[in-house]
């Protein structure tokens, strides 16, 4: 039978020995806790961000897409007055803006010298008459002649060198009868053409209008229209009908037809639009800084102003708002929703550029071609795959849902969606960063308070 034996007890602690153990336990507890406190805030700093946004709801609406263009606003009919003949102003009866009627006098020619060449030239066709009188006497009495020599050497009465002379007298008398008929003919020609300039010494209106530009004064010299540019005296317009010349972008004016109403807007009149209708749309370009980095092409189109109740100055400054289509009733959203990512993998353009860069420059110290080769092939299938689509984001609950939309046509605002998103959802539409960059499928979002202000 064995005896127990007892272990013996621990010594107590001395108060120096729990001051020590104490003191441990508090050194550990704080390197614990500022081990847990780096834990966890690594932890927090990796947790996403909300990214902050803005949202608008998706509505139905009328869009009317425009195309915008600057011009002048001038006469539909404006007349140049310039001289067809050369001379001094002796009659000047009107002033600039006075209204004018069709057939009244604009301006009067001194008359003089075409007074002369008219007396000159009845005086030649007088001449020319009396002269065929003459010639067609001597060619009757030639023509008796011959017909007598005729029947004298029929009867072998002359000798056919007396008939060859009776024959070359008419001959020549007839010649120069016939050359009289086309003296008068030249003379009445002449007299014509005198009559004619001496007629244009005096300028009437060509329409009911107004002078817009008056260049001459009395006692004036005005020079001819002909191989030169002549004097341009003054500018009678219809300002009862004006209209507005526009210059329209190559790219826009394909969108315009005959017929789009517009919106004018005038500079003089800043309160007011004009209503307005295209009528005419030019089919020459005009280029401007060409061959440089600001050339532009611009084709002229002109819009019939309807409203006549304001009498309006020609060469006022004008903004046209053509209307080239509109539909009615249809889902839209603000022109700043709609942005583009990638098919599949949900890149934003930029980031597609930097992994392309960032793929070019591990290739280029890859020296196997063959494989280099084959993974461009492949990186070319990829993309084909994430061709760009336009999408739209819409906010659910506190993440962003990614809606690949196809879009009509768009305003100044906003843009016609016709599938992917239905009016009333909550589309995101602030701020361009976070739609062009930094938005994905199921990013956490947060409302920008600030930003919806």
């Amino acid at each position: 039978m064995h005896q127990a034996v007892s272990t013996p007890a621990p010594a107590p602690l001395t108060a120096k020995q729990r001051r020590s153990r104490r003191k441990k336990q508090i050194i550990y507890g704080t390197i614990a806790l500022i081990v847990l406190w780096i834990i966890g805030s690594i932890i927090w700093n990796k947790r996403e961000k909300p990214i902050p946004v803005t949202t608008e709801t998706a509505i139905r609406k009328t869009i009317v897409q425009t195309v915008s263009a600057t011009g002048k606003i001038q006469p539909e009919v404006e007349v140049k007055i310039s001289p067809e003949v050369a001379g001094e102003i002796i009659e000047l009866p009107v002033e600039d803006g006075m209204r004018v009627k069709k057939g009244d006098l604009l301006v009067k020619i001194k008359p003089d010298s075409y007074k002369a060449l008219l007396e000159q030239q009845e005086a030649a066709i007088s001449t020319a008459k009396a002269t065929n009188l003459q010639q067609k006497a001597t060619m009757m009495k030639t023509e008796h002649d011959l017909k007598r020599a005729e029947d004298l050497f029929n009867k072998k009465l002359i000798s056919e060198q007396e008939y060859n002379a009776a024959q070359a007298a008419y001959d020549v008398a007839k010649n120069t009868y016939e050359s009289s008929v086309h003296e008068i003919e030249r003379a009445e020609a002449g007299s014509s053409q005198a009559r004619d300039q001496l007629s244009k010494t005096t300028i009437y209106s060509p329409i009911d209008g107004t002078i817009t530009i008056l260049n001459s004064k009395l006692g004036e010299r005005l020079v001819a229209t002909g191989q030169f540019a002549g004097t341009e005296v003054m500018r009678v317009a219809d300002l009862g009908h004006m209209e507005a010349r526009v210059d329209v972008n190559e790219n826009d004016v394909v969108n315009v037809k005959l017929g789009d109403k517009a919106e004018v807007k005038i500079d003089a009149y800043a309160d007011r639009k004009f209503n307005g209708t295209v009528y005419q749309i030019g089919n020459t370009g005009k280029t401007t800084g060409s061959g440089t980095q600001e050339e532009v092409t611009n084709f002229e189109v002109k819009i019939r102003i309807e409203d006549h109740d304001v009498v309006l100055k020609p060469a006022l400054s004008c903004t046209a708002d053509i209307h080239t289509n509109e539909v009615k009733n249809v889902v839209a959203v603000p022109m700043q929703a709609v942005t583009i990512r990638t098919g599949e993998s949900n890149l934003s353009p930029e980031e597609i550029e930097k992994k392309r860069q960032k793929v070019t420059q591990r290739d280029k110290g890859d020296n196997n071609a063959e494989f280099v080769n084959e993974r461009a092939e492949k990186a070319a299938q990829k993309e084909e795959r994430e061709k760009l689509v336009k999408v739209v984001f819409l906010k659910k609950g506190n993440k962003a849902q990614m809606a690949k939309v196809t879009t009509g046509i768009s305003d100044d605002t906003y843009t016609e969606i016709k599938s992917g998103i239905q009016a009333g959802d909550e589309v995101i539409s602030g701020s361009y960063s976070a739609i062009s960059r930094k938005l994905k499928e199921g990013a956490k979002v947060a409302l920008d308070k600030e930003g919806m202000k």
